[in-house]
Formats: structure tokens, C-alpha cells, sequence
């Protein structure tokens, strides 16, 4: 009797074991289900966000009209290789545990990580610097400074410097020098060998490096530049709130039938419609002036936010990147993790911050979505009707508000 009981409290431990192991793979199963949907659909939101920002800057010539935007559908391009040549590998990797596609590309794949990261914050920097010309400088130093050739080469070094710190040094493995030993530690912990397991780290001169290259030297002159672009943008705030307040006080109070009569008029009306043209003419300029002031200020607010946002992703991961080699590499693989699919995210963000807080961009999105819709088309891409009116780029101390 005693040893059935036995047998059944044994039978009974062993099926509690076996349930508790199916929860556990259940419960594992259901995480790796959930995480393949959410990076699956974090790579189609970037692949689809970036191409829409591609078609609308090929499709609407109001768009191409700013050399800002060369740089943003160049920053757009990196993103999309993102989506689809990293995030897609990393994606498999972090789902499955494993790596499948060998040491070399495994190399090639980190490189590209490097040089597409890097890439996308030196285009950044590069468009902070178009927007500091333009709205902080006259329009011939802007001109000048702004040229289609200095653009062709501000994009090739966007493209450039990267594969600096990229492929060069890593293909070379000079990032490893140093440390042999700490990643044949570490690839022994994942329990692979060079074939199945993806380990990339880094010594301290190549973390200096690479990381005042890619982050810190770029965020530093953008910071620079975004500053000088608000201290500029409120002094002409209060400059065209001046101009706006004087020209309209002779105006408000008058009779125009009245005020133009005099004894050297012949005709009466004439002096009437003079009267109206040269106020209409001065309340366009002054409207003309404030809209176009208002237009440059927004977008360099849009752009700031977007270089915030890239900050905010990708901060985490550079301060981890400079810290880790110098606290023996005791990161866990977690935490890098997550700070490397934060980054990821930012390169899905761009197009829907230009579609909430750039009307140009809105439009273009909502002519390509609506498949050319003529309520959208008729528009424009900057106005509401008002600015294609010929008129001359005023000027608020020399520096011009006009759309460039």
C-alpha cells in the first residue's frame, strides 16, 4: 500500500514537472511569436515611412525646390537600408538565438550597421548647417556657402566618413585588437563558434573613435547650430511683430474716400485706387514677411525635434558603447540589445514626424496615399494660396525670410 501511494506521489511530481515545462515553452513560444509580429512590424513601418518620404521628394517639385530636402531623402535612403539590409538580420538573430549566415557576414552585416547609424547622424548634422545658412546668414552668404557642388560633396562625406569607422576597421578587425580573449569568452558563454554566433565588441581607442565620429562631434555642432537657429528665429519674431504693428496703425483709423481727396486730383477715384493698391501692397509684404518667417521657423523646429528624437534613440547606446570597455564589458547582452533596437526604431521615425509637423511633407503624403486626389494637388505644397503670389523675398536685416 505504501509503495502504490509512493508511485502515485512520484507520478504525480513527474506530470506537475512535465505541465510546468509546456507552460514554460508555451509561455516562451507566445513571447517569440509576440516579438517576430512587433520587429515585423517595426521594419515595415520604417521600409514603407522611408520610401513614402522617397516618392514624395521625387513626385512634388515644390519639395525639390529646398536644398534641405537633397539631405533629408539622402538620410531617407540610409534608413530604408536599415530596414532592410540590418534590422532584418538582427531581427532572426535576437527571435531564433542563433546566427546562421556565417563569420563573414557577420562582419559585413556590423559593418553596415556602423556606416548606416553614422550615416544617418552626419546628414543630420548636414541639414542643422543648411538651416543655419539660410535662416541665420544673408541670402548671398547662403548662396554662396550653399552651392549644388559644396552640396554634392556634404552628401558624398555623409556616405564617406562612415565607411571610415565601418567596414575599414572592422573587415581588418582592428576594433578586436587587444581583446582576442574576452570574445572567444564570450562566444564560448553563448555556447557558438565563430559560424553561429554574431559577438562584436569593441576596444577603447576604437569606442573613442567611433563614437565621437558617429555621435558626439556631429551632436555637439548641431546643438550649435539649432541654437543660433532660435535666438535668430525670436529676434525676427519680434522684428516682424514690430514692422506688423507700424504699418498697420496709418491704416486702421482712416476713411480711404476721404484721405485721398485733394485739390490736385482730377479724378477722385483714381486717388482711391491708389490709396487701396499701396495699402494692399504694404500689408502683403508685411503678411508675406511674417508667413515666411513663420514657415522657416517651422521647419526648423521640425527638424530639431527630428534630431532629438535621434538623440534620445541613440544616446543610450553611444554612452553604453563608450562605458562598456572600460567597466571589463559586464553590459548584459540585454541591455545592449534593447539600446540597439532603440536606435533601430529611429530610423521608422523620421517619416511620421515629418507627416505631423511639416505641412509640405503632409501634403506630398496625402497626394501620393490619395493617388493624386486634385483636393490636394490644387493646393500646393507650402501655402494656402497666398505665397504663389509673385512678389520679391523681403528681408529683416539682411537676411532673408523667402523660401529657399
Amino acid at each position: 500500500m505504501a509503495t502504490a501511494s509512493s508511485q502515485h506521489l512520484l507520478d504525480d511530481l513527474i506530470n506537475n514537472g512535465q505541465q510546468q515545462q509546456d507552460q514554460k515553452e508555451f509561455l516562451s513560444s507566445l513571447e517569440t511569436v509576440f516579438l517576430t509580429i512587433f520587429l515585423s512590424v517595426i521594419i515595415i513601418m520604417t521600409v514603407f515611412g522611408n520610401l513614402l518620404v522617397m516618392v514624395a521628394l521625387c513626385k512634388d517639385r515644390h519639395l525639390r525646390k529646398k536644398k534641405t530636402n537633397y539631405f533629408i531623402v539622402s538620410l531617407a535612403f540610409a534608413d530604408l537600408l536599415v530596414a532592410l539590409v540590418v534590422m532584418p538580420f538582427a531581427a532572426i538573430e535576437l527571435t531564433t538565438g542563433q546566427w546562421y549566415f556565417g563569420e563573414i557576414f557577420c562582419l559585413v552585416r556590423t559593418s553596415l550597421d556602423v556606416l548606416l547609424t553614422t550615416a544617418s547622424i552626419l546628414h543630420l548634422c548636414c541639414i542643422a548647417l543648411d538651416r543655419y545658412y539660410a535662416i541665420c546668414c544673408q541670402p548671398l552668404v547662403y548662396r554662396h556657402k550653399m552651392t549644388p557642388a559644396r552640396v554634392g560633396v556634404m552628401l558624398s562625406g555623409c556616405w564617406f566618413i562612415p565607411t571610415l569607422i565601418s567596414f575599414l576597421p572592422i573587415m581588418q578587425s582592428w576594433n578586436a585588437i587587444g581583446i582576442e580573449d574576452i570574445i572567444e569568452e564570450r562566444r564560448t558563454l553563448m555556447g557558438g563558434s565563430n559560424d553561429t554566433s554574431c559577438v562584436f565588441l569593441v576596444n577603447r581607442p576604437y569606442a573613442l573613435i567611433c563614437s565621437a565620429v558617429a555621435f558626439y562631434v556631429p551632436l555637439a555642432l548641431m546643438v550649435l547650430a539649432y541654437q543660433r537657429i532660435y535666438v535668430t528665429a525670436m529676434i525676427h519674431v519680434r522684428q516682424i511683430e514690430t514692422l506688423q504693428r507700424a504699418g498697420s496703425a496709418p491704416v486702421t483709423g482712416s476713411d480711404p474716400v476721404v484721405t485721398v481727396r485733394s485739390s490736385t486730383s482730377s479724378d477722385p477715384l483714381d486717388h482711391y485706387r491708389l490709396k487701396t493698391a499701396i495699402r494692399s501692397l504694404h500689408s502683403e509684404q508685411v503678411h508675406g514677411r511674417h508667413s515666411r518667417m513663420r514657415i522657416e521657423t517651422k521647419a526648423a523646429k521640425t527638424l530639431a525635434v527630428i534630431m532629438g528624437c535621434f538623440c534620445l534613440c541613440w544616446a543610450p547606446f553611444f554612452i553604453t558603447n563608450v562605458v562598456d570597455p572600460f567597466i571589463h564589458y559586464s553590459v548584459p547582452w540585454q541591455l545592449w540589445t534593447a539600446w540597439l533596437w532603440l536606435g533601430y526604431i529611429n530610423s521608422g521615425l523620421n517619416p511620421f514626424l515629418y507627416a505631423f509637423l511639416n505641412r509640405a511633407f503632409r501634403r506630398a503624403f496625402l497626394v501620393i496615399l490619395c493617388c493624386g486626389d486634385e483636393r490636394y494637388t490644387r493646393q500646393g505644397s507650402f501655402s494656402r494660396g497666398h505665397i504663389h503670389r509673385p512678389c520679391s523675398a523681403p528681408s529683416v536685416n539682411g537676411t532673408s525670410m523667402a523660401l529657399r
